[in-house]
């Protein structure tokens, strides 16, 4: 199997299951069902993996990091190639997905030491004798379940920050693209022999759960909302923290005074690409009553101008998992049932494995189609009377990922007005592709947040450390405390914060 080989340890069961390419159906590869006894063995090994890798200081962390992502750049093609193949996105996107990916671990790697080394915090004039720092500690092994839609920049998202601040990775891929996690995991053993720092696990919801019951220190999770609650519900069990990155409904405010063009031509953009299998897609699009008819006859024509498709000159390709072209169809069809007004498409848009651009006008804000993640080549254009009305129909929503803002002399402003994670201004997902931020979401769309800082500080823990530097009088954590020594501290107390 080469690089296809799971862990070194070569765990496999009498199961398997086989990866298909979604729009031929041609067979990727066989895989294993890993068990819930093997997800400990390699917890285990994790465990140890993460103690040899702590050892090692920060430079050389950063030195083997930098390092795997020199491989990920010399294998770009190949790796497009296996995401294509198992997701059915067009290569070019797919190189696109792993650009990024490779920016963010870059800059995990070569950020994380200044980031996590040992803070100094003033002790206060009570305890003016000690010292007082904080140290950022790793956990220990990271359990990591990633999505189907972006098989490498959103688990890298996990995987290079966990890493990088110190610990040990156990990935399970989703049952969709398999082949890409123990693609991962392949090369970074490259630069890591020595230690099984990355491991794989494959499988279904069973391998997954038993990932979230073994003795891995946090979870980090991509998926659906409803998943997400029952993964949390598992780590509840045993309190273990959890990051949820989960879907969104994202929305698009277009203003009186955007540059209407431009906001067209990457709305379409983020509502289509991956097929519109995108959590930070455009889904609900808020165009002030003056320059809808305008927007909304330029996202049109250029909606009509895309082609589904498997060869190198479609816009994109087949949906991923089968069963969401139910859900697009749903939408599709409440939402004109429910008085929408077709620009571009409509039900006879779906045509399995691909779903052809649907463009839909006049939706009502109660329709499932505007309250429910669609994650297909959908999207929904309101009329609003002014960019106030539009704040609030885009934060009207149980989901809180990202949005977009164009205005040439607002965006700032009502960017800082919108409920959610992230927003990109005159400019489409421009988040994701910046490493020093954060990303995630509020509500439904999940908590924590992986990238930049935040992202660093999330796979590390606070210990805090305080040190006699010099003995003072005062003596006051004793049960030798006298009354003279109660009756300074009320003194300074009341010196220090009475009023």
């Amino acid at each position: 199997m080469g690089w296809l080989e799971l862990h070194k340890n070569g765990a496999m069961t009498s199961e398997t299951f086989a990866s298909l390419h979604p729009a031929t159906g041609e067979q990727i590869g066989q895989f294993p069902i890993t068990t819930a006894e093997q997800v400990e063995q390699i917890v285990r090994e994790a465990t140890l993996a993460a103690s040899w890798w702590q050892s090692l200081d920060a430079k050389e962390r950063e030195r083997r990091l930098l390092a795997w992502n020199s491989i990920l750049v010399k294998r770009v093609s190949e790796a497009a190639l296996l995401i294509s193949n198992e997701t059915g996105k067009p290569v070019s996107d797919a190189k696109l997905e792993i650009t990024m990916a490779i920016s963010h671990l870059s800059w995990a790697a070569k950020h994380a030491e200044k980031i996590l080394k040992p803070v100094a915090r003033p002790p206060g004039l009570l305890m003016a004798n000690m010292a007082a720092r904080v140290e950022r500690v790793p956990f220990g092994v990271i359990g990591v379940i990633g999505p189907w839609n972006y098989p490498i920049y959103t688990p890298m998202g996990s995987i290079s920050y966990a890493l990088a601040a110190g610990n040990a990775v156990v990935f399970k891929p989703s049952e969709y693209t398999p082949a890409v996690g123990a693609f991962l995991a392949a090369t970074l053993r490259e630069v890591v022999p020595e230690v099984p720092l990355l491991q794989v696990v494959t499988g279904f919801a069973a391998t997954g759960e038993a990932l979230c019951r073994s003795k891995v220190d946090k979870i980090a999770f991509t998926g659906s909302t409803a998943t997400a609650k029952k993964v949390a519900a598992v780590c509840a069990d045993s309190l273990k923290p959890m990051i949820a990155e989960c879907g969104g409904k994202d929305a698009v405010i277009v203003a009186g005074d955007a540059d209407l063009s431009s906001a067209a031509e990457y709305t379409l953009w983020a509502a289509m690409s991956n097929a519109g299998q995108t959590c930070i897609a455009a889904e609900r699009v808020y165009v002030e009553r003056p320059v809808a008819e305008q927007f909304k006859t330029l996202i049109s024509q250029m909606a009509t101008e895309l082609k589904p498709g498997s060869d190198s000159n479609s816009s994109y390709g087949a949906a991923t998992m089968a069963k969401q072209i139910d859900v697009i169809e749903s939408h599709i069809k409440d939402a004109l049932k429910r008085g929408g007004k077709a620009l571009v498409g409509g039900a006879e848009s779906v045509r399995p494995p691909y779903v052809h651009p649907v463009v839909i006008a006049d939706v009502p804000e109660d329709s499932i189609s505007m309250t429910d993640e669609t994650f297909g080549p959908t999207i929904i254009i309101n009329t609003v009377d002014s960019v106030e009305e539009a704040i609030r129909l885009a934060n009207d929503s149980r989901y809180g990922l990202g949005a977009s803002v164009w205005s040439k002399n607002r965006g700032d402003e009502i960017a800082s007005k919108l409920h959610c994670g992230m927003v990109s201004v005159n400019s489409i997902i421009a988040f994701a592709g910046v490493a020093a931020i954060p990303f995630g979401g509020v509500g439904d769309s999940g908590y924590g947040r992986i990238h930049g800082h935040e992202g660093l500080l999330e796979f590390t823990f606070a210990r805090s450390i305080v040190s006699t530097r010099f003995k003072i009088p005062l003596a006051f954590t004793t049960f030798k405390r006298t009354t003279m020594t109660d009756s300074i501290i009320g003194r300074l107390v009341r010196i220090l914060h009475g009023r």
